[in-house]
């Protein structure tokens, strides 16, 4: 079965890994800006950082047929310091042209602190100046619930945003009609340890429907399953859901939250694997 990875940091996973997706039906993913493993010094690694994912993962994907899209942002790890997240931010509209770029993020909180809501406001802002989609992290473990609900309600405090044009990411079981209830997009991460087992996930399908529901990986330098989504699909096969069903959450839903971006186009037959 065809799927779309939403969420996937391919700058930290081998080219191995891309044929291992292809392999399993992956036609397309995302890859949000992300969290390095430390601290950048400063802008101008952003700057190497955006040519990376703009540039070089676009081609190494498409040797496997995989159409590369990507998000630009500061990472929420990083909006404590507010100069630098300023200095970036000045940077990240010259890069919005990219033809994989589809919008901001992974903006979001992490320790859900007064800066980093500022810093997410700023992108918020520079999103909707440039009509971009949104892409939102929220906080791991315990700061989950209490950061969705910051981030949910600093987004509702713009008459400008359409929630439909926004995703929030990594939900659970106990953010998810927060986040759902409001309009918004959401992702189901299928991550080891800190995220949601496909067993979790499918729960959540089945309490509260597919609407709006779109599920990923999140493969990082982490431990963490790129093939993660064809594991969910296994998952939802062994549990009696139909193919239409598991077509629309790992396919359709992404498909239409993605394609509210004329840069997003799905592979055509026989597609790419051009060289580097």
């Amino acid at each position: 079965m065809e799927y779309i990875d939403i969420h996937a940091h391919m700058v930290s996973r081998t080219t191995d890994d891309y044929r291992q997706m292809a392999m399993t039906g992956c036609v397309a993913l995302t890859e949000p800006a992300f969290w390095p493993g430390w601290d950048r010094s400063s802008a101008d690694g952003f700057e190497d950082y955006f040519r990376q994912i703009t540039e070089f993962e676009p081609a190494r994907a498409a040797q496997y047929g995989i159409r590369h899209y990507t998000w630009l942002c500061l990472n929420p790890k990083e909006g404590e310091n507010r100069e630098l997240a300023r200095e970036v931010l000045r940077r990240i509209p010259r890069y919005l042209d990219r033809p994989n770029v589809l919008g901001i993020g992974e903006i979001g909180l992490n320790r859900v602190t007064r800066n980093e809501l500022a810093t997410f406001r700023d992108h918020v802002e520079l999103a909707l100046e440039h009509d971009q989609l949104i892409h939102i992290h929220t906080p791991h473990l315990e700061d989950k619930f209490k950061g969705t609900r910051v981030i949910v309600d600093a987004l509702l405090e713009y008459d400008a945003l359409d929630p439909g044009r926004v995703l929030i990411d990594h939900a659970e079981e106990h953010t998810l009609a927060m986040i759902l209830d409001n309009g918004f997009w959401t992702g189901m991460t299928l991550y080891p340890q800190t995220k949601v087992s496909p067993e979790r996930a499918i729960d959540m399908v089945e309490r509260r429907g597919p609407e709006r529901i779109c599920v990923a990986s999140a493969c990082d330098w982490g431990p963490s399953v790129p093939v993660a989504i064809p594991e969910f699909i296994l998952a939802m096969r062994r549990r009696g859901h139909g193919e239409d069903l598991i077509h629309r959450i790992v396919f359709d839903n992404a498909a239409e939250f993605l394609g509210q971006s004329p840069k997003f186009q799905l592979p055509r037959a026989r597609e790419a694997f051009a060289p580097v």
